[in-house]
C-alpha cells in the first residue's frame, strides 16, 4: 500500500475530495457558486474570503463554533488530542470535564470536525488540523476583537516590541536563567507557563491578592487597566510576565498562563449537546386541533373583514410609504383588536397578495383582484393560502412601532420591515414543535435556548440597526402569530399544520375541512334591532348582512345591529325597501320585528330626497322647506352652502365630503351622476390593478439545484485539470532572465508558503495595461485572490491580483544575501 502525502493547502485538500463532497460544499455554501469557480484553486481562494467565512461561521451550531474557536487559539496545525484537551481540560482533577460532560464532548467532537471539514473551514488529517486563516483571524483574540473564548494573545504576540532588557528582567523575576536574545527569552517564558509543575510552583509563591486579580481575568476579558503606580499584587504579576503590557495603561493575561489557570480548557462551559425543548403543558390532541381550527376560521374571517372595510378604497399611503398611526388605530378599532395585532393582519393580507397600492395619483391601499378569487375558495383553502404566505414572508410585523438604523419610525406596510431570517426561524420553530409529542406545548425559554444553540452568531445585530437577539424576537413573534393564525392551538402544533409542513397544502386543507363549522343560511332577528348569527354564514347572506347592519360583537355567535346609517348603506348599494323586507323574511328563523320594518321604510322614504352632484358640488331637492332648514342650521356653516335656485344649493367642497356632512346632520342624501341618475355604490367596486404578492427578501444566495451542482463540479474539475497541466518549458529564475510560468495552484502554494515563512520571492507580473515586469516581493497576506506584499523593487507595500502573476520562483542563496 502506497503512502499518501498530507495536503499542504486548502486547495490540495479540496482537490482530494470526491465529486459528491465538492457538491456538498457548494450546497452548504452557495455563495461560492457566484460565479462558478474556474478551478479548485479559485474555489479555495473564494472559500477563504472574509465575507464567505463569516457567512459560514454564522451557520454553525454552538459546539461546532466552539471547536473552531478552540482551533483558533491552538497552534497551527493542531493534533486532534490537543483540540480535545482544549475542550475537556488537561487532565487535572480540578479542571478536566469528567463523566457525562466529558463523554459527550468525546462523542460530539468527530461530528463537529466533520461539519467544519465539509464547509471547508478546517482541512488536514487529524494529526495536522488546520483552521482556515481567515477564520483564525476572525476568532483569534486581539485588543480590537476580543476572542469569544476570553483568551488573550500568546506570550510571543504580547511581547512583540518589548525591549530585550525588560524581557531579561521578567525572566529573572520568574526565576528563569538569563538568555542571549529576545527569541529565546520569549520561548523560555512560554515554556514556564505551559509547564504544569513549574507554573504551579510559581503561583504558590504569589500573594493572595494577586491570585484574586488573575481570577478576575482568567475567563475574560483578559485585559485590565493599571495606574502608573500599580498596587503590589499587580506589580508582582507584571514583574513575572503574568500580566504583560499592551499600552501604558493596559495589561493582558497571556494565553498560556490563562490556559494553565483554566486547567487547559478554552471554554468555561463547552456545549456539545443541544438544549432539550421542555414541555410546558400536555393537552388532548383533538382539543388542540379543534382550537386551532376555530382560530383558523377566525383568521380567515378577520382578513375578510379587514379587506371589506377597505372595499371602497382604503387609507392613503404616507409619502415615505406605509400606513399612518391614525389609520392603524382606526383599523384596529374596526377589527376590535390591539394595534400590533391589526398590523399583523394587514401585513398578512399584503404578503398573501390580497392587498396592495392602487397606483393612483392619490395613492391608497385597496384589495387586489386576487382577493375576489380568494373569497370564492372554501374556508380551508383560504386558510392554507394565508398560512403559506406567512411561512414564506420576510416582512415582520413585530417591528412596527420601532425605529430603523437612522431613527425613522417603522410603519405598517412601510419600508424596512423585511428580515431575511424570518422564514428560516418560523420553519425552525415549527419543526421543533413538530418534534414534540402531539398536544405538547413547549416552554418558550427552552425553545429560545435551543435556537440560540443552533445559530449562536445569528441575530445579535443586523444591518437594520437591531442590537438585540433578532432570532429570539422573531421566535417569540412566531409563537404569538401561530396562535392567532391557527397554526397552533392552545400552544401546541395542530395536526393540519403538521400536514402543511410535511404533505403540502392539499393534505392540510383536507385535515382542516371537517373541523370548520358548516356555514348557515339563516339568522335570528331580535326586537331590539339586532340579528344573531349562531355560526358562520353563507357568503351571499354574509355579504348582504354586512351591508345592511353593523357588527356589534363577535364570538361563537355574531351580533349585528341595524341602524339608519347601515340601512342607508344598503340602499346606496342599489337595494330597495321591498328587496330588504324580502331578504330578511327569507333568511330569518324568527318573524321580522315591526321596529325593523319601520326603520327600513322610514330610511327608504327619505333616501334620495336630497341629491348631491358636482359643481364643485350641489344639493337639489323638490322640497324648498328642506333646503331652508339646511341653510338655517348653524352646523351647516362648515359646508359653505349658498342657494342657486329655490330647489338647489351649491357648495365649495367635493361631493363626497358634502354627502358625509349632510349625513352627519341627520339627512339621507343620495349621490347622482352628471345625467341626474342616482349613483349606486356597490361593495367591492374599488380594486387595484393586478398585483403580485411581495417577493420575500432572500437570505443570501438561493440553494442551488442538484443539476446546477453537478454541472458546477464538472466545470471546476475540467478547469482544474487544465490549470494543473505540468509545463515542460522551464527557464532560469535569476534576475534579468524570464521567470518560468507556473500554474495557478503552484503560484498560490508558493506565495502562501512565503507569507508564512516571511521569505522573499521572484514574481512575473502583468499589469492592467498589459505591461510585463519582474519583481521581488515579500508576501504578508494572501486573501480574496490578492497578495499583499512588500515590493523590494518599488520599496513599498503593494497589493497584486493573483491572476496577474504569471510565475513565481524562490530566490537563490546569493540573491537572498
Amino acid at each position: 500500500m502506497g503512502m499518501t502525502t498530507p495536503p499542504r493547502t486548502l486547495a490540495e485538500a479540496l482537490r482530494a475530495r470526491d465529486d459528491e463532497s465538492l457538491a456538498g460544499l457548494l450546497h452548504a455554501r452557495p455563495d461560492l457558486l457566484n460565479p462558478v469557480p474556474g478551478d479548485i484553486t479559485q474555489l479555495a481562494t473564494r472559500a477563504g474570503t472574509r465575507a464567505s467565512v463569516v457567512r459560514a461561521l454564522e451557520h454553525l451550531d454552538r459546539f461546532a463554533l466552539q471547536t473552531a474557536e478552540a482551533l483558533a487559539v491552538a497552534p497551527d496545525p493542531a493534533p486532534y488530542d490537543t483540540l480535545l484537551g482544549l475542550l475537556t481540560g488537561d487532565g487535572r482533577d480540578d479542571g478536566e470535564l469528567r463523566g457525562d460532560a466529558g463523554a459527550a464532548i468525546v462523542d460530539a467532537l468527530p461530528g463537529a470536525l466533520t461539519t467544519l471539514r465539509e464547509q471547508a473551514l478546517v482541512w488536514g488529517e487529524d494529526e495536522r488540523l488546520h483552521l482556515v486563516r481567515t477564520a483564525r483571524e476572525l476568532l483569534a483574540p486581539s485588543p480590537q476583537h476580543p476572542s469569544p473564548t476570553g483568551l488573550g494573545p500568546t506570550v510571543s504576540e504580547a511581547t512583540a516590541g518589548m525591549s530585550p532588557g525588560r524581557l531579561q528582567e521578567i525572566l529573572t523575576a520568574a526565576g528563569l536563567p538569563a538568555t542571549y536574545d529576545p527569541v529565546s527569552a520569549v520561548s523560555s517564558l512560554s515554556a514556564l507557563f505551559t509547564d504544569r509543575t513549574r507554573m504551579g510552583e510559581l503561583l504558590d509563591t504569589a500573594p493572595v491578592e494577586a491570585l484574586s486579580v488573575l481570577d478576575r481575568l482568567v475567563w475574560g476579558p483578559p485585559y485590565g487597566e493599571v495606574t502608573p503606580n500599580p498596587t503590589p499584587p499587580v506589580k508582582w504579576l507584571r514583574d513575572r510576565g503574568l500580566l504583560l503590557p499592551v499600552s501604558t495603561r493596559t495589561v493582558v493575561l497571556p494565553r498560556e498562563a490563562a490556559l494553565h489557570l483554566r486547567a487547559g480548557r478554552a471554554h468555561r462551559v463547552p456545549e456539545p449537546l443541544p438544549p432539550v425543548v421542555a414541555a410546558a403543558a400536555e393537552r388532548d390532541p383533538q382539543a388542540v386541533d379543534s382550537a386551532a381550527a376555530g382560530q383558523a376560521f377566525l383568521s380567515v374571517s378577520t382578513v375578510e373583514e379587514l379587506l371589506k372595510s377597505w372595499n371602497g378604497g382604503g387609507p392613503a399611503i404616507l409619502r415615505a410609504g406605509g400606513l399612518s398611526v391614525r389609520e392603524l388605530k382606526k383599523t384596529a378599532t374596526v377589527l376590535d383588536v390591539s394595534e400590533p395585532v391589526a398590523a399583523f393582519w394587514i401585513e398578512l393580507a399584503y404578503a398573501a397578495g390580497l392587498l396592495a397600492s392602487d397606483g393612483e395619483a392619490d395613492e391608497r391601499y385597496a384589495p387586489t383582484p386576487a382577493y375576489d378569487d380568494w373569497t370564492e375558495l372554501p374556508a380551508e383553502d383560504r386558510w392554507v393560502r394565508l398560512a403559506a404566505a406567512w411561512l414564506a414572508a420576510t416582512r415582520t410585523s413585530g417591528l412596527v412601532g420601532g425605529q430603523d438604523a437612522k431613527g425613522r419610525a417603522l410603519s405598517t406596510l412601510g419600508p424596512g420591515l423585511d428580515r431575511s431570517a424570518a422564514p428560516e426561524v418560523r420553519h425552525r420553530v415549527l419543526a421543533l414543535l413538530d418534534a414534540l409529542a402531539p398536544g405538547t406545548a413547549p416552554e418558550p425559554e427552552t425553545l429560545l435556548a435551543r435556537l440560540r444553540w443552533e445559530r449562536p452568531l445569528r441575530g445579535a445585530s443586523n444591518s437594520a440597526g437591531d442590537t438585540t437577539d433578532l432570532r429570539s424576537r422573531i421566535a417569540l413573534w412566531t409563537l404569538n402569530e401561530s396562535e392567532l393564525l391557527g397554526i397552533t392551538g392552545r400552544g401546541a402544533l395542530a395536526s393540519q399544520t403538521r400536514a402543511l409542513l410535511t404533505s403540502g397544502p392539499a393534505e392540510a386543507a383536507a385535515r382542516l375541512a371537517p373541523l370548520i363549522p358548516e356555514p348557515l343560511d339563516h339568522v335570528l332577528l331580535q326586537a331590539d334591532l339586532t340579528a344573531v348569527a349562531p355560526g358562520p354564514l353563507e357568503r351571499p347572506l354574509a355579504d348582504m348582512l354586512a351591508a345592511l347592519a353593523d357588527i356589534e360583537s363577535k364570538g361563537g355567535a355574531t351580533v349585528y345591529r341595524f341602524t339608519p346609517g347601515s340601512v342607508r348603506r344598503a340602499l346606496d348599494a342599489g337595494q330597495s325597501a321591498a328587496d330588504l323586507h324580502a331578504f330578511l323574511a327569507a333568511h330569518s328563523r324568527t318573524p321580522v320585528p315591526q321596529p325593523l320594518s319601520y326603520l327600513i321604510d322610514d330610511v327608504a322614504r327619505r333616501h334620495g330626497h336630497l341629491r348631491i352632484g358636482a359643481a364643485s358640488s350641489y344639493v337639489r331637492c323638490d322640497d324648498e322647506a328642506v333646503l331652508n332648514e339646511i341653510l338655517a342650521d348653524k352646523r351647516s356653516a362648515t359646508l359653505r352652502l349658498r342657494r342657486l335656485a329655490p330647489t338647489a344649493l351649491a357648495a365649495q367642497i367635493d361631493p363626497a365630503s358634502l354627502l358625509d356632512g349632510l349625513r352627519e346632520l341627520g339627512y339621507a342624501p343620495a349621490a347622482e351622476s352628471a345625467d341626474g341618475d342616482v349613483l349606486i355604490t356597490r361593495a367591492g367596486a374599488r380594486r387595484t390593478p393586478p398585483r403580485s404578492a411581495p417577493a420575500p427578501v432572500p437570505e443570501g444566495p438561493p440553494l442551488p439545484e442538484p443539476a446546477l451542482l453537478g454541472a458546477a463540479v464538472r466545470a471546476i474539475r475540467a478547469g482544474d485539470t487544465a490549470a494543473t497541466v505540468v509545463h515542460k518549458d522551464t527557464g532560469p529564475s535569476a534576475p534579468g532572465d524570464a521567470l518560468p510560468r507556473t500554474t495557478s495552484a503552484e503560484t498560490l502554494v508558493t506565495v502562501q508558503a512565503a507569507a508564512m515563512t516571511g521569505s522573499a520571492i521572484w514574481i512575473g507580473y502583468v499589469n492592467a495595461e498589459g505591461a510585463a515586469s519582474q519583481r521581488v516581493i515579500a508576501p504578508v497576506r494572501v486573501e480574496g485572490g490578492y497578495v499583499t506584499a512588500y515590493d523590494h523593487t518599488a520599496d513599498e507595500v503593494r497589493t497584486y491580483p493573483l491572476h496577474r502573476i504569471t510565475g513565481v520562483a524562490e530566490l537563490a542563496d546569493d540573491q537572498r544575501a
